[in-house]
C-alpha cells in the first residue's frame, strides 16, 4: 500500500514528519534509487526507500543496537521539554527503535535499543536480574562507604540487593569504581552513594548483560552480533561472569 514518503520515514523512526520532509527537499531520500520529492508516495513493502543511502528496513525486521549515551540526553524519542534526546543520535538506524530502561540526563555508556518488544520485557522484567556495570567517579570519603556499598540498603522504601564493589583507583578528592547491580531502580547508585554521603561526578555504564561497550565512541552506535543477541535472550544463570 502507498504512503507518502515523510509518513513512512517517521513510522521507521528517521525523524518526525516535518523534519522528513526537510529530508526529502534536500535530496537524502531516494526510491528505487531516484531522488525523492516532496509529496511522492511509496510501497514500504514493494519499493526500495533510502535515506543517505541507508535503505530503511522492513518494520517487522527486528533490530538490536547499542548506543554509547553522551551526558546531556535524555532517554526518551521525544521530551516534552525539548531537551535532546537519544533519537536523535540513531535517526540514521533505518527503522523506529526503543530504548531498554533508561540512563538519566548526567550519565552516559551503554543503552541498548531495539524493536523487540519480548526482549525488552525480558531484559527489564526484575526476575532476570541482568549485571549492569558502571564506572562511577566519587567525591568524598570512599574507604568508609566501600563496605556498606556492597551490602544491601533501602532506598525509596524498597531494599535493594547487594552490590559488586571494586575499587578502579583512589583519586585526590576520591576513588574510581566498578559497581555491578542487577536491578535498574531509577538513579539508584546515584542514590546508594549519597545515603554514604558520597557525591557521584561521573557514571558510565560499560556493559549490560553481558554485551560491553567496548571502544565505541560517545554519541555513536552500532548494530549488536547475533553472539550478542544471543546472550541477552540467555537466562541470567547462562550469563557468563564479568
Amino acid at each position: 500500500m502507498k504512503e507518502r514518503l515523510q509518513k513512512i520515514l517517521s513510522a521507521h523512526g528517521v525523524a518526525s514528519r516535518r523534519e522528513s520532509e526537510q529530508f526529502i527537499n534536500a535530496g537524502r531520500v531516494t526510491v528505487n534509487g531516484i531522488t525523492a520529492i516532496l509529496g511522492q508516495s511509496a510501497d514500504i513493502d514493494g519499493d526500495v526507500i533510502a535515506v543517505d543511502d541507508i535503505p530503511l528496513k522492513n518494520a517487522d525486521t527486528k533490530v538490536y543496537i547499542m548506543l554509547n549515551k553522551p551526558r546531556g540526553y535524555v532517554t526518551t524519542l521525544k521530551d516534552e521539554k525539548g531537551r535532546k534526546n537519544v533519537a536523535d543520535l540513531i535517526a540514521d538506524c533505518g527503522v523506529r527503535v526503543y530504548p531498554v530502561g533508561r540512563l538519566d540526563l548526567d550519565s552516559e555508556g551503554l543503552l541498548l535499543m531495539t524493536n523487540d518488544g519480548e526482549l525488552t520485557h525480558f531484559l527489564t522484567h526484575p526476575s532476570n536480574e541482568k549485571e549492569k556495570i558502571y564506572q562511577v567517579s566519587v567525591l568524598g570519603d570512599v574507604g568508609s562507604a566501600l563496605l556498606p556499598l556492597s551490602e544491601p540498603m533501602v532506598i525509596d522504601g524498597y531494599t535493594i540487593k547487594p552490590a559488586n564493589i571494586k575499587l578502579l583507583r583512589k583519586t585526590a578528592e576520591g576513588a574510581v569504581l566498578s559497581i555491578t547491580i542487577r536491578e535498574g531502580r531509577n538513579r539508584q547508585i546515584r542514590k546508594m552513594c549519597a545515603k554514604l554521603n558520597i557525591k557521584v561526578a561521573f557514571l558510565k555504564r560499560v556493559s549490560e548483560g553481558g554485551i560491553h561497550l567496548g571502544n565505541l565512541k560517545t554519541g555513536s552506535w552500532r548494530h549488536l552480533s547475533d553472539s550478542e543477541i544471543k546472550l541477552l535472550k540467555s537466562k541470567a544463570s547462562d550469563t557468563p561472569p564479568s
